[in-house]
């Protein structure tokens, strides 16, 4: 956790519930740190672009929240620079939750997890969407291709912190690619020696030289 995050989540409210739990005085250090944190890295940057789904919240006028799965192509989040991110919205339900928030709250919260490697990533900042209509250069660099979706705007977010948080309680699991990747030498080494039975069964199987 760097201090950007930090400044942001530890709220009054927050820091008086860490005194009267007695977790206050490990995160002290997070007040006088001098880097903030407040751009990704090249760690982050890798980790959000080989992401296929994420899930974001914003906060509806009302102030409730409202979750949001977010799913593409791997790497259809992309890291604009070290602190903006952006991902083409398309057409989908029609309801435009997100897209409404936006307009009387910009600020927004993601996590990105790898399920495999059981790491999560956490990053706040404020968004924006863009009309497809009005950055059409924008819209061409955040399609994906081969994926035909219409694509109706982008959102544009700024990053405030970012948090890499513990591996608790993740469950791994594993995409086909994964899987596939995981057992491709198992499958060639049950091919050669089915190979190798074929050569044998059929040697055995000669009749007997006269």
């Amino acid at each position: 956790m760097g201090r950007a995050y930090s400044d942001i989540t530890f709220t009054p409210a927050v820091r008086e519930v860490q005194e009267t739990m007695g977790s206050r005085a490990r995160y002290g250090f997070l007040d006088r740190m001098e880097d903030r944190q407040d751009s990704l890295g090249k760690r982050e940057i890798a980790f959000i672009e080989e992401r296929d789904h994420f899930f974001q919240a914003t906060v509806n006028q009302d102030g409730w929240p409202y979750v949001q799965h977010r799913g593409g192509p791997a790497g259809f989040l992309r890291a604009l620079d070290a602190r903006t991110l952006a991902f083409a919205d398309f057409r989908g339900n029609l309801q435009y939750l997100s897209v409404g928030n936006l307009k009387t709250d910009d600020r927004i919260s993601m996590i990105l997890v790898d399920y495999a490697e059981q790491v999560r990533l956490k990053i706040i900042g404020r968004a924006r969407t863009v009309e497809a209509v009005d950055d059409p250069a924008l819209m061409e660099r955040l399609r994906m291709p081969g994926y035909a979706g219409r694509i109706e705007r982008a959102f544009v977010i700024t990053v405030e912190g970012f948090d890499w948080n513990c591996p608790q309680h993740i469950t791994p699991r594993y995409t086909e690619q994964e899987i596939g990747a995981m057992t491709a030498p198992l499958y060639a080494q049950i091919r050669r020696l089915q190979e190798q039975v074929a050569v044998l069964t059929a040697a055995k199987e000669e009749p007997p030289a006269p």
